[in-house]
């Protein structure tokens, strides 16, 4: 009984920490960061994604009303000039909004802080990119986060009975369950209410969300038909809890759907 609360244990910190370094590391975490102009100490959190149904707010934590600033964005990756919105000054933030772009549709934007004597960009090194969403009804979208945690907590622990009794039977029924649920039923409903489109992975696109999961399903069947054989059987869970947790680090909705503003339609950045 120890053995097993440790396994379990294990397993739920390597899903928690997992679940943390693919949010930190993926494409729609703001940029935050610090800064000075002269004196004046600037704090600033840029949104990277955001829902269609109202504009963008972007806003500074600058203690100061006398700062100039300037909100410049465009559509991305397009050859066009640059939109530029006065940011106004507003208990302690300048604030100023990006106009709601179609599901899918990518703003390009930075801001320019000046004063009298010094101006700086923030970012400092490139512009930030936001994506705009399709807002998600929660209980269709509770239950996709639930089950692809489940998913890769059970695949996690199944993996760890190789230092157990090596039971692995109910654990991976259980992992193909919530990796089915998760990902392959509530993940195409979540897209389709976000971007317009249940699939956008192979063969349709190249969205790694959804190529990450078919590749950790795909890897839990193989195991079934070793089923006779306990030690291939052994072998191939083994194998599955560990591609399972490399496909699971990798950035969530990066390679994800992408408005073409020429042609007005989604494609997959790659």
């Amino acid at each position: 009984m120890r053995k097993n609360i440790i396994l379990w244990s294990i397993a739920f910190l390597v899903t928690i920490g997992s679940s943390v370094f693919q949010r930190l590391t993926g494409p729609t975490y703001p940029v935050s960061g610090k800064s000075e102009l002269g004196n004046i100490k600037i704090e600033y959190s840029f949104p990277r994604s955001h829902s269609t149904s109202k504009d963008c707010e972007i806003k500074i934590k600058v203690d100061n009303p006398d700062i100039n600033a300037q909100l410049k964005w465009k559509r991305y990756k397009l050859n066009e000039e640059w939109n530029i919105e006065e940011m106004k000054y507003q208990n302690g933030y300048l604030i100023a909004y990006l106009p709601a772009q179609p599901a899918a549709g990518k703003l390009e934007y930075r801001v320019k802080i000046a004063n009298a004597s010094d101006e700086i960009i923030l970012p400092p090194k490139k512009n930030v990119v936001i994506r705009f969403k399709d807002d998600v009804p929660s209980y269709f979208l509770i239950p996709h986060i639930l089950f692809i945690f489940l998913g890769m907590l059970f695949s996690t622990r199944t993996g760890l009975e190789y230092f157990n009794k090596k039971e692995y039977q109910n654990l991976h029924y259980a992992t193909l369950i919530f990796i089915i649920l998760g990902g392959l039923i509530f993940g195409p409903i979540v897209q389709k209410f976000a971007f317009g489109a249940y699939w956008t992975g192979i063969p349709f696109g190249y969205d790694l969300t959804d190529n990450k999961t078919l590749i950790a399903f795909i890897f839990w069947l193989v195991p079934l038909f070793f089923k006779k054989n306990s030690d291939k059987y052994s072998k191939y869970i083994i194998i599955a809890s560990i591609v399972t947790l490399i496909v699971f680090l990798i950035p969530h909705s990066l390679f994800g759907s992408e408005l073409d503003y020429t042609t007005n339609r989604k494609i997959n950045e790659f």
